[in-house]
């Protein structure tokens, strides 16, 4: 009989909550903590003294000897350094155990070794991390003990932000800032702050891991870069939803109690569409928890997959053939009284406040489309999206039919006199229950959806850090309600400018709109006659980060700098170059050292059988044809595999970044498919035995 698991207790127990410090702290003390992580402000150092040592004393007694300032750099990963608790020993030699409020508010990291795009010179190595009030300290446990985990942002000497999180929290700020001054024109008096609420859904793979270690590809790169297809694919659905196999059952059981413990509301867990593929869910959280949780549940994905014998794969597409990964961006926003603005309510047509709120998101979305796109970039993305199995690189906003129909009114006519309803769902079974419809379908094939009270951005990749998509919503959004507002405020007659401004937007953005399938050709021929840009790669759309638009929307709410902004647009095209090139040097080393020598191997086996059948006086012209197949792809591949080492050479010897990250682009990775080609045909040719490493059938359907 399994364990009964105590959820409730296990729930955040290793989380410093504010449960904890309400039990922990002066009441005094605990209402000035509560107070600024719920209203803003800085913490005294004699406060942050005795936070400090609360802290410290509830690490202790669950096991914990150091403590580490966790942050999110450019790297798209967490990075930590631990310190103990460890100080000089009293009088008497006893050891003492101290952390100090200076030591928990600000750490100092090394800066010089992290992505920063020129911000700072390799010598320039000060940098500082900032403890986030807003996201609660935790334990990780690992091999080397349990760590008390300090949630921070990083940034330089001279404050650039060189982390995920400082600007998401600058656009959090923005974002309140700005929906505070829609909902009080609206008479909403009682919100003193608008949050950003998250839900990210976690796809993933798992494989067994002593297939995966036999896998240079996998361990360098995180995807396959050879590899033919199984005989089975994806195509009969069948694991979508499907029964969940007992070793991968065990797998989620111990994910979820890991998660739990950290406070992750791990919700919803099935098989995803593709063989070996799965998903997890969590409930929405405040923006920048959900960032932080979201990072979590990845190493823990990884973490606990090793106790079970398995490898996670994060990256966006592990396979060729099959679907690759993402992560659903459910977005929404909500006042602090408990307004969600994006609830239409049973007649959202009547519902000006809502009306208004959507119109500028359609707007926002219609005017930084690029902007957008550009948030949801990443290396493996660039495989999945416009695939036929994830959103086209086109952004567009889905609303579905009843609110389609309700913009279309506003537009039409300036009134939306009526509201479709979804009506009864009649089963045609008497023992079923008849129950009331959506007034709306879902469509999986846009990129930014309505769902009935928040948006669902589908476009992220499964590996990256929603901090970038989120902190770009936020600021594109706060833009839109700041215009509105400015306009609304000086109105004379509010009813009819809110109305007059509704229609204007609505009208002037509703190109943005796009109900029907986002996979056609159709839809592109479309959407290039909308005038709607359709940036095909990650690179593409780096250059949107510094255009005079993207500047000046992020300088005027504080969001980045254009430094900042410029450094990211460095950083991205070095990540791009820097990857590709991780995957060209790992297809040569494969080739060269592991495939090449297999195919010989087979084909002097061949050549051997040939000799023996004709001097048996047989027929070998079977033999002779296999030999000669294998031995013209072989010559092939050895032509493909010069022709890559050449490229690749004259790709790592370019200086500009931009420059070379558009040479390995169009020119390396081209030539990485010259030489996958042959040696996936090879390997539907050469006896299974020979072939060097694990195929997809072991590795998708051996789990």
């Amino acid at each position: 009989m399994s364990e009964v698991l105590n959820i409730e207790e296990l729930f955040g127990s290793k989380v410093f909550t504010r449960a904890t410090m309400r039990e922990r702290l002066p009441k005094s003390v605990y209402k000035e903590v509560v107070k600024i992580m719920d209203q803003g402000g800085e913490l005294s150092l004699e406060t942050a003294d005795v936070v400090a040592k609360a802290m410290k004393d509830w690490a202790i007694e669950n096991g914990a000897t150091h403590y580490t300032h966790w942050f999110q750099p450019l790297t798209g990963i967490t990075a930590e350094k631990h310190d103990s608790f460890v100080s000089h020993p009293d009088e008497n030699g006893k050891m003492l155990m101290e952390f100090s409020g200076k030591e928990l508010i600000k750490g100092e990291p090394d800066a010089s070794s992290f992505p920063s795009g020129g911000l700072r010179a390799t010598f320039e190595a000060r940098g500082y991390t900032a403890w986030d009030i807003t996201s609660p300290a935790f334990l990780k446990e690992d091999a080397t003990g349990v760590i008390l985990c300090i949630p921070t942002a990083f940034c330089s000497y001279k404050g650039e932000a060189l982390d995920k999180k400082t600007p998401l929290l600058r656009s959090m700020e923005a974002i309140s800032e700005q929906a505070l001054r829609i909902v009080r024109l609206f008479g909403n008096t009682g919100a003193t702050k608008v949050v950003a609420s998250v839900g990210p859904e976690q796809e993933y793979f798992l494989v067994d891991r002593d297939k995966y270690l036999k896998r240079e590809d996998l361990i360098f790169a995180g995807r396959t870069l050879f590899g033919a297809p199984a005989p089975k694919g994806q195509e009969l659905e069948d694991h979508y939803f499907g029964t969940i196999r007992e070793r991968i059952g065990a797998y989620m059981k111990d994910l979820n109690i890991e998660l739990w413990k950290l406070g992750v509301t791990a919700k919803t867990q099935h098989n995803e569409v593709a063989p070996a593929q799965h998903e997890l869910a969590p409930i929405y959280e405040t923006a920048n928890i959900a960032v932080d949780h979201n990072q979590l549940v990845m190493e823990t994905m990884k973490k606990v997959a090793g106790r079970h014998g398995l490898t996670c794969l994060l990256h966006e597409k592990p396979f060729a053939g099959v679907n690759g990964s993402g992560k659903h961006n459910n977005w929404s926003l909500g006042t602090d009284n408990g307004v969600n603005l994006l609830d239409p309510g049973d007649t959202p047509n009547e519902n000006i406040q809502f009306l208004l709120v959507l119109a500028c998101i359609i707007k926002a979305v219609d005017v930084h489309a690029d902007l957008l796109r550009q948030s949801a970039s990443d290396v493996g993305n660039d495989h999945r999206l416009g695939a036929n199995e994830a959103p086209p690189a086109i952004i567009s906003i889905f609303l579905g039919e009843q609110l389609e129909d309700v913009v279309k009114q506003l537009v039409e006519t300036g009134e939306a006199a009526h509201v479709l309803q979804g009506g009864k769902l009649a089963t045609g079974v008497s023992t079923l229950p008849d129950f009331e419809k959506d007034a709306t379908d879902r469509n999986r094939t846009s990129p930014f959806a309505f769902t009935g009270n928040k948006f669902e951005f589908r476009m992220v990749g499964s590996a990256d850090s929603i901090g970038s998509p989120n902190t770009t919503l936020n600021a594109i959004v706060a833009e839109a309600f700041c215009e509105a507002a400015d306009i609304l405020e000086k109105a004379d007659d509010f009813d009819v400018a809110v109305h007059d401004l509704i229609k204007e937007y609505l009208t002037e953005h509703q190109r943005i709109i796009f109900n029907g399938n986002g996979y056609s050709d159709e839809w592109v021929a479309e959407a290039e006659r909308r005038g709607l840009p359709n940036i095909r790669s990650m690179i593409e759309a780096v250059e949107t980060l510094t255009t005079d638009k993207a500047v000046k929307l992020f300088e005027k709410f504080g969001i980045f700098t254009k430094a900042e902004l410029e450094s990211r647009e460095e950083v991205l095209y070095e990540i791009y170059a820097k990857t590709i090139n991780i995957e060209a040097l790992t297809m040569v080393d494969m080739a060269s050292k592991e495939i090449i020598p297999a195919v010989i191997k087979y084909s002097k086996s061949l050549a051997d059988s040939v000799l023996a059948v004709k001097e048996a006086g047989a027929d070998a012209e079977v033999q002779t044809e296999l030999l000669k197949e294998v031995s013209a792809k072989l010559t092939e591949m050895k032509t493909a595999l010069a022709k890559l080492e050449e490229v690749e050479a004259k790709a790592a010897a370019m200086e500009n970044a931009k420059d070379q990250a558009f040479y390995y682009k169009d020119v390396v990775k081209a030539a990485m498919d010259a030489l996958r080609k042959p040696a996936d045909e090879l390997e539907m040719i050469v006896d299974k035995k020979v072939w060097p490493f694990p195929t997809y059938a072991d590795l998708m359907f051996e789990v």
